[in-house]
């Protein structure tokens, strides 16, 4: 019963500490943010953050693969055959996730990001969507998979930083309906 209440503690300070490094990545970039920041920002003495991370770098890195994770569960959960109406379902699950992260997302690709987080991202899609699922939908594709796997994503990184900063966003529905739309008319035209 005890444990519990210590998993739910560390759970909440490593949020709050999510949230004053969001808040600290929209003001300035990364090597600028110090963990006396951080840890004043949350209230909490700068032992407790080194408890869970070793710096302000492996606390952003630590972030972004809890990210990576959840992309590839994303990625894994799709088959391009066995997916109705693929790749809607796929963009769906991406901008629903995103959404629910906005503010994080919204620092990570904006202009205090880490491009390393963007690669990371490029190399997952490259691996489980390009590879595997994009390539099996048409030989023809395989030629041109590397060009159209960068157009996608790095359309798509495009499409979610304006998202992102739009007043009145659409839906993550409508995003991945545009998206979806966007990639069908692509694939179509490398096929004929």
């Amino acid at each position: 019963m005890e444990e519990k209440k210590v998993d739910r503690r560390v759970r909440k300070t490593k949020r709050q500490l999510r949230q004053a490094l969001t808040q600290l990545l929209q003001q300035k970039p990364i090597k600028d943010i110090t963990v006396r920041e951080i840890a004043d920002l949350v209230d909490i003495n700068r032992g407790t953050f080194y408890l869970h991370y070793k710096d302000i770098y492996d606390m952003l890195a630590s972030i972004e693969q809890e990210l990576s994770d959840k992309f590839i569960q994303i990625f894994q959960k799709y088959n391009a055959r066995n997916t109705k109406d693929f790749p809607y379902p796929l963009f769906l699950d991406i901008f629903e996730f995103v959404s629910d992260n906005a503010e994080l997302f919204r620092v990570l690709i904006g202009p205090n990001g880490d491009i390393s987080f963007i690669m990371k991202i490029h190399q997952l899609y490259n691996m489980y969507c390009i590879q595997t699922e994009i390539s099996k939908l048409s030989p023809e594709l395989s030629i041109n998979c590397k060009y159209y796997g960068n157009f996608i994503l790095y359309g798509c990184v495009g499409l979610i930083e304006q998202w992102l900063s739009s007043d009145n966003p659409e839906s993550p529905r409508e995003m991945a309906k545009l998206v979806t739309k966007l990639v069908s008319t692509g694939v179509l035209s490398l096929i004929k």
